[in-house]
């Protein structure tokens, strides 16, 4: 997916609750206000106090060995169907053959395009467990077309809940979590920093051992990483 504008426009018209839409040839939704799903007001979600926005620090999640010889880092929106196949076609089978066997430390990095995927990002990222947060990952892509297509924001926001559910959390929990403005604030930035600092244009995005490349099959991916392996012996 093609970004249309830079990474700090974006966070201006997250934190101004503007407008924020994304290629509709590519079978993507339109993400108008940028809101929590819960908020009575828009101001109020996306304007909070300076020291309740420093609190929270946004944790990077990681799997694999820390000290694997190839880091991966991916780029991707949950709202994103390239980033969707990504995980479907090829990303189970490098986390089989190079994550688990300890030749890959895999870094995954949200990017926000939109308020919807920027709610699945909160909602993957209730209580920071690094298990849970792939695991609601994989449900989020898996059921994309029905979360992300399920009509209006309530309906939209009532679907990724149940994807939380499903995920062992509870009802409070969850709209704490879609209702902390000061986490979502934390979040923007961080997102506004890794995209300048790689420069992020498209999703899936990758950063392999400091270099980016583009999204890629696994035959690919794979011969690439064999690569830097090899490289790094």
């Amino acid at each position: 997916m093609k970004m249309t504008s830079t990474a700090g426009a974006l966070a201006l018209a997250v934190i101004a609750g503007g407008a924020w839409f994304y290629g509709q040839e590519q079978g993507q939704v339109a993400g108008p206000e940028f809101t929590l799903p819960m908020a009575a007001n828009a101001q109020e979600a996306s304007a909070p106090a300076a020291e309740e926005a420093e609190e929270y620090v946004v944790q990077d999640m990681v799997l694999g060995a820390e000290d694997a010889p190839v880091t991966v880092i991916e780029y991707a929106s949950y709202t994103c169907p390239h980033c969707a196949t990504f995980h479907e076609n090829v990303f189970k089978d490098v986390k089989a053959n190079y994550i688990d066997t300890g030749k890959v430390k895999f870094v995954y990095r949200e990017v926000y395009f939109d308020k919807f995927g920027m709610w699945g990002s909160m909602i993957a990222r209730c209580g920071d467990d690094t298990n849970r947060f792939f695991g609601i990952t994989d449900m989020l892509f898996k059921t994309q077309g029905t979360w992300a297509r399920a009509g209006s924001e309530a309906a939209i926001a009532d679907e990724l809940r149940k994807v939380g559910r499903l995920a062992g959390l509870g009802n409070e929990q969850l709209d704490a979590c879609l209702t902390d403005g000061g986490k979502l604030r934390a979040l923007v930035g961080w997102y506004k920093e890794n995209a300048e600092e790689h420069g992020i244009d498209s999703t899936p995005s990758f950063i392999i051992n400091g270099e980016k490349v583009s999204n890629m099959n696994y035959a690919d991916f794979s011969a690439y990483l064999d690569e830097q392996l090899a490289a790094a012996e």
